[in-house]
C-alpha cells in the first residue's frame, strides 16, 4: 500500500494545501485546485490502495481556519467511506496525525 503524507507544517493557506496535495497524489496539470476538483480526483483518479496521512494536522487547522480545514477533511473522509461502503478491494484510507 502506498503511503502519502501531507506535511501540515508546509500548509499555510488553501493554495499551499492544493499545491502539496496535487504533487503528493499526482493530480496532474489540469487539477482545478478547488473542493470539487479535490473530490473528483480523490474519488476517481487516485490510484489505490493508498493511505493518506495528514501529519501536523492541528498546524494546518490553525493556518486554514476551522471551516476550510473541516471541509477538506470531510472530502478525504467521504472518499475513504465510499471505498469502504462499496467494499472496494483496494481502498483509499485517510488519517489525521499530530505528533
Amino acid at each position: 500500500m502506498k503511503i502519502a503524507e501531507l506535511d501540515g507544517r508546509r500548509i499555510t493557506d488553501l493554495a499551499s494545501f492544493h499545491q502539496q496535495a496535487s504533487e503528493l497524489l499526482d493530480f496532474g496539470p489540469y487539477y482545478g485546485r478547488n473542493f470539487n476538483a479535490l473530490w473528483d480526483r480523490l474519488s476517481r483518479d487516485v490510484e489505490r490502495p493508498v493511505r493518506i496521512r495528514w501529519l501536523h494536522a492541528s498546524t494546518s487547522r490553525a493556518a486554514l481556519g476551522e471551516a476550510t480545514f473541516a471541509k477538506i477533511v470531510d472530502i478525504f473522509e467521504r472518499a475513504a467511506r465510499e471505498d469502504r461502503e462499496y467494499n472496494a478491494l483496494h481502498r483509499l484510507e485517510f488519517e489525521l496525525i499530530d505528533p
